[in-house]
C-alpha cells in the first residue's frame, strides 16, 4: 500500500539544542516557533529530555509551551514527546489539560516511552519495565481526561476530555503502530531509524511504510489517519554554505557514534547526509530528496528539524522561510489552509 495524502499540514520540531546556555536556548527556540507561525506553518513540537543536554534540552514541555502559547495565536503545540514511563500520569493529564485551555485548544499530544537507560535509574523506574509502566501511564491519562473517577471519588480538573482526540503515539515498530491505529490516535515516524540486522541498507521509507500498513490496518473504519512524518532537513540559499554546516553538525553526532563503538559507513558529507537520513542543501536539492520518500509522501503532517545538523539560530530561521515558500508547496502542502488537525471521528 503505496497511498498518499493529497493535502499536507506543516510543522516544525526542535530539540532546543542550540549551543548557548539553557536559558538562552529556550529564548531561542520559542523565537524560531513564532517565526514558523509568521511564515504559515500549521504546528510546533518540541521533545522531553531529562539531564542530557547533548542530546535534548528542555526536561518541562508544558512550561515551555506555555510561555509560547503566551506569544502566538494560531499555531498548534505539540508534544513530540512526552517521555511518559517517567511522568506521574495524574500530573501529566492535568498539565496537559491546562495547557491547552491557556493555548485556547491548540494542543496535541504526543506520547512515548524514550529516554536512556540512566535516565530510567534516576526517576526509580526500571528501563526494562518501560513498556509496562507507559501503558499502564498512558491508560491513566486517558481515564483522566474522560473524567472517570479514581479514589475517594476524585476527578480530572479541569475536564479535557477532547483531548482523547488528539494522542499521538512515537514507535518503531509496526505492532506499536497497528495498536495506534486500533485506538484511533495519530502514529509518529522517526526522522531516523535503527537498521534491522538482515537489511543494514534499507531506506528509512522502506523501514516506515510497513509502519503506515500496520497503522492504516488497525484503523478503526471512518477514523480519519493521522500520520505524522518527521525528517532532518536544512535549507540554505547556496548549497555549499549548507554542506558546510552539514558537515559540522554531522561530524559531530558521527564522533558520538564511534566513541559508543558504533560507525557511520562513509567519509565524505555526503555519505554522512545518506546514513543520517538527512536532507541538505537548496530548495531545489531537498525537495528532490524528500519527494523520493514514499513514507513521507503518506504523512498527513510532514515535520521538520534541523537536527542533527544544529546550524545557528539565523540560519535555522531562514530554513523555516525557505521551506515555506519553496519546499513544502512542492510536497503538497498548500498554505491558504486552515491549521486544523483532522478531527477524529
Amino acid at each position: 500500500m503505496t497511498n498518499t495524502i493529497a493535502k499536507k499540514r506543516l510543522g516544525f520540531f526542535t530539540r532546543l539544542l542550540d549551543d548557548v546556555p539553557a536559558g538562552e536556548r529556550y529564548r531561542l527556540a520559542a523565537e524560531q516557533i513564532i517565526h514558523a507561525e509568521e511564515n504559515g506553518f500549521d504546528s510546533a513540537w518540541i521533545a522531553q529530555h531529562h539531564f542530557h543536554a547533548d542530546e535534548g534540552g528542555l526536561p518541562a514541555p508544558a512550561v515551555f509551551l506555555a510561555h509560547v502559547a503566551a506569544r502566538t495565536s494560531r499555531i498548534r503545540l505539540g508534544t513530540g514527546v512526552i517521555t511518559l514511563p517517567m511522568e506521574n500520569a495524574i500530573r501529566a493529564a492535568e498539565d496537559t489539560a491546562v495547557l491547552d485551555l491557556l493555548s485556547n485548544g491548540r494542543l496535541e499530544v504526543g506520547f512515548g516511552t524514550g529516554g536512556t537507560r540512566e535516565s530510567f535509574d534516576a526517576f526509580g523506574i526500571d528501563s526494562d519495565r518501560r513498556g509496562e509502566v507507559y501503558a499502564e501511564n498512558l491508560a491513566i491519562v486517558r481515564d483522566a481526561w474522560a473524567g472517570k473517577a479514581f479514589k475517594a471519588g476524585n476527578v480530572l480538573y479541569p475536564d479535557a476530555p477532547h483531548l482523547l482526540d488528539r494522542v499521538w503515539l512515537a514507535t518503531f515498530s509496526a505492532n506499536g503502530a497497528r495498536l495506534a491505529g486500533l485506538s484511533g490516535d495519530g502514529l509518529m515516524l522517526s526522522r531516523t531509524q535503527p537498521r534491522p540486522a538482515d537489511k543494514p541498507d534499507a531506506t528509512l521509507d522502506e523501514i516506515q511504510n510497513p509502519i503506515i500498513d500496520a497503522y492504516l490496518s488497525g484503523l478503526p473504519e471512518g477514523r480519519a489517519p493521522r500520520i505524522l512524518g518527521s525528517r532532518s532537513l536544512f535549507v540554505a540559499d547556496d548549497r555549499k554554505r549548507a554542506l558546510a554546516f552539514a558537515e559540522t553538525g554531522l561530524r559531530r553526532v558521527a564522533d558520538r557514534f564511534a566513541a559508543a563503538g558504533h560507525r557511520i559507513p562513509g567519509e565524505t558529507v555526503e555519505d554522512l547526509i545518506k546514513a543520517l537520513d538527512s536532507h541538505v542543501g537548496t530548495p531545489d536539492d531537498v525537495i528532490a530528496s524528500l519527494k523520493a520518500d514514499t513514507a513521507l509522501a503518506r504523512s498527513t503532517d510532514i515535520v521538520f528539524q534541523v537536527h542533527s545538523i544544529d546550524p545557528p539560530h539565523a540560519e535555522i530561521l531562514r530554513s523555516i522561510e525557505l521551506i515555506a515558500a519553496e519546499v513544502a508547496p512542492k510536497l503538497g502542502w498548500d498554505r491558504s489552509s486552515e491549521p486544523r488537525l483532522v478531527a477524529a471521528q
